[in-house]
């Protein structure tokens, strides 16, 4: 997941757990293999490949958010003394942890048994044979969490990662601006007729992953979808392009502010924490700062052509190095993340858990009065596009979504010149 999709709270020192190693970045990539994986890539099939690999492991996760596991790999460590948890901290950035990984993997190495991967990686290490599958032996029951969540660590039908934590968007409305909370997005621009001395709505529009993210969000909250399940492209529909034209068209008329092609995570926080917009849609990360702000507001899942829209989904799953001599060791530590106390305690932290009960607990709700929105906003969440190819995929959505927003390319030449740009990376 992008980095700055993961505001939630500050970073621990690497020191707060004496084994954490910081890891250097490295810049190797690859194409990957679309075929799934069916055999570990090197000769580490063996006693581990049956269950029976255990001993000490290596954690790797983007060290922006290790303040959040590194209480759990410390109960882990007391209670598995065999079968200790190493911290191995990666770069803050998301690419860069991604390059430290891909040149470990590519070179066949066991330096990471777990790795933290963000959500659009799954799809591309499954696809190169990097990740043991969770079958047979290292099946983890999967009952429990929220659906799209599950969807996003699976790849040619076969789950590939368990999840951790999650993500998804929320829109944010000023009670003193708007009273009454819309149901479907033309409420949005009805509601913004009164209002005077703010902007309507603001969003993240400028050319980065954000821009993915909320086209995403008007094409599958219009009922359309970028690719099948055969992964071919199906941006082409009509619900496609009408969900791409509502963006297009909100952004012409003013309904999204023309500072939104501009604006990250970080100005949509500004500007609604600081009063200039009425609505702003955002991470749950921002409920914190605008209530710190005094801000009268509400917080509900978006909204779509005709009710609950359809927010992209984040966060981390949990994968398993097909080289690893620990697997077995590996996949319970998994396991043991996503019990109860751990993901409560993820939630604490406003780090969105990926067990759907947490987000009914009464007394979490007290404290963080969000997570009814956010269940809702998940459970009606889509995964962005699962494919090995997903950076060009991300590219072409952006490219032409921003030529539609801001140089006059039509929704139909978007359309075509997206699925064109996605045939040609797959």
């Amino acid at each position: 997941m992008n980095t700055s999709l993961r505001k939630t709270g500050a970073v621990l020192c690497a020191a707060a757990l004496g084994s954490a190693t910081l890891v250097a970045c490295g810049s190797d990539s690859s194409e990957p293999n679309t075929e799934p994986a069916t055999q570990p890539a090197s000769g580490s099939q063996s006693a581990a490949a049956e269950g029976e690999g255990r001993g000490p492991i290596t954690f790797a996760m983007g060290r922006n958010d290790t303040d959040k596991i590194i209480p759990i790999i410390e109960k882990w460590n007391t209670e598995h003394p065999d079968e200790e948890v190493t911290l191995s901290e990666l770069a803050g950035e998301a690419d860069d942890q991604r390059d430290t990984l891909v040149q470990s993997l590519q070179a066949g190495n066991s330096d990471y048994d777990v790795m933290a991967l963000d959500v659009v990686w799954t799809a591309d290490f499954a696809a190169n044979q990097w990740l043991e599958p969770l079958e047979g032996d290292y099946a983890v029951d999967t009952s429990g969490l929220l659906d799209a969540t599950v969807e996003s660590a699976t790849y040619n039908n076969k789950l590939y990662a368990l999840p951790q934590n999650t993500n998804g968007q929320l829109l944010f409305r000023n009670t003193d601006l708007v009273a009454e909370a819309p149901d479907t997005f033309d409420d949005i621009r009805s509601a913004c007729e009164a209002v005077q001395d703010a902007d309507c709505l603001t969003t993240q529009l400028k050319q980065y992953e954000g821009l993915t993210v909320n086209t995403l969000g008007f094409i599958n909250g219009w009922g359309g979808e970028v690719l099948d399940d055969q992964g071919q492209p199906t941006v082409e529909s009509d619900e496609s392009k009408e969900g791409l034209q509502a963006l297009v068209d909100a952004y012409k008329d003013g309904t999204i502010s023309s500072a939104s092609t501009a604006a990250t995570e970080e100005e949509t926080n500004l500007a609604f924490t600081e009063g200039k917009t009425a609505f702003a849609i955002n991470w749950p990360y921002m409920y914190s700062n605008a209530a710190k702000a005094g801000l009268k507001f509400e917080v509900q899942p978006l909204v779509g052509k005709d009710g609950v829209g359809a927010s992209t989904l984040g966060g981390y799953n949990n994968g398993i190095n097909v080289n690893s001599e620990n697997k077995a060791t590996a996949r319970d530590f998994i396991e043991f993340i996503i019990n109860e106390e751990n993901q409560r305690s993820f939630a604490e932290a406003s780090f969105p858990p990926v067990l759907a009960s947490i987000y009914d607990d009464e007394e979490l709700i007290k404290e963080q009065p969000y997570l009814p929105a956010l269940k809702e906003s998940l459970e009606n969440a889509k995964p962005r596009p699962v494919s090995p190819f997903y950076p060009a995929i991300s590219k072409a959505i952006q490219d032409n979504a921003y030529a539609a927003l801001t140089a006059g390319k039509s929704v139909d030449d978007a359309t075509r010149d997206m699925a064109a740009a996605i045939r040609q990376a797959s």
